[in-house]
């Protein structure tokens, strides 16, 4: 199995659930997420939401209405680590328009 270091990114997200990352749909591909950092684009603050959803389609929260200052950001992983298993997808959502950009840090393993 390979190991590979990468980040993924996603700009100007709104206020749908937005895929920032998905693992591949191969048997034993998992992702470990290192680091998910938020940031605001806009002079008002907005609230977010990161999910995990899994290959069934139930969504899980990492944080939900979570606030991030205007030209602020919010790490969401905080030193922790979180996997990811074969088709399992990593969500974003801000409650206003074109409003976040997200960077995750990523190790894949495959």
């Amino acid at each position: 199995m390979a190991n590979t270091f990468s980040n993924q990114k996603q700009n100007n997200v709104g206020a749908s659930d937005t895929t920032v990352y998905t693992v591949g749909n191969t048997s034993g591909f998992r992702t470990i997420i290192v680091g998910c950092s938020l940031a605001n684009t806009t002079n008002s603050s907005v609230n977010a939401d990161v999910s995990v959803f899994s290959s069934g389609g139930t969504q899980y929260y990492l944080v939900k209405n979570a606030p991030v200052p205007s030209g602020g950001s919010l790490e969401v992983m905080a030193g922790n680590k979180l996997v990811l298993n074969q088709n399992e997808t990593l969500k974003v959502k801000s409650s206003a328009a074109n409003s976040i950009d997200v960077l995750l840090s990523i190790m894949e393993i495959t």
